[in-house]
């Protein structure tokens, strides 16, 4: 059974960073596309960062876009979300993903992903 499991949330003020972890287990990453999907109350959910299976680094226009940074760790079949300059709009809960089926490039879009992580809270205060 495959597993992502989020950790490193938690409360920080505008301009601060955090670094979020996923540890993967029941799948080897190595050959997967994997990214992070946040979402806030009362808003859709919303992707964030995705990176291939080869490093290639996926982000979306505008908020996030040279503040956050994602990498990986093949060897620990870990993934990772630096998360800098925060604002209080960077609240949300942010979900660890990884694409089906293997050696597929990343997306955007959530339904292309077929195992989520259970979240972790990021909060940012003013």
């Amino acid at each position: 059974q495959v597993r992502l499991v989020e950790s490193g949330g938690g409360s920080v003020q505008a301009g601060g960073s955090l670094r979020l972890s996923c540890v993967a287990s029941g799948r080897t990453i190595r050959h997967y596309s994997m990214g992070w999907f946040r979402q806030a109350p009362g808003k859709e959910r919303e992707f964030v960062a995705a990176i291939s299976w080869t490093g290639e680094q996926l982000y979306p226009t505008g908020s996030v876009k040279g503040r956050f940074s994602i990498s990986r760790d093949n060897a620990k079949n870990i993934v990772y979300l630096q998360m800098n300059s925060l604002t209080p709009e960077d609240t949300a809960v942010y979900y660890c993903v990884s694409v089906a089926p293997s050696l597929a490039p990343p997306r955007t879009t959530a339904s292309a992903y077929d195992y989520w992580g259970q979240g972790t809270q990021v909060t940012v205060s003013s």
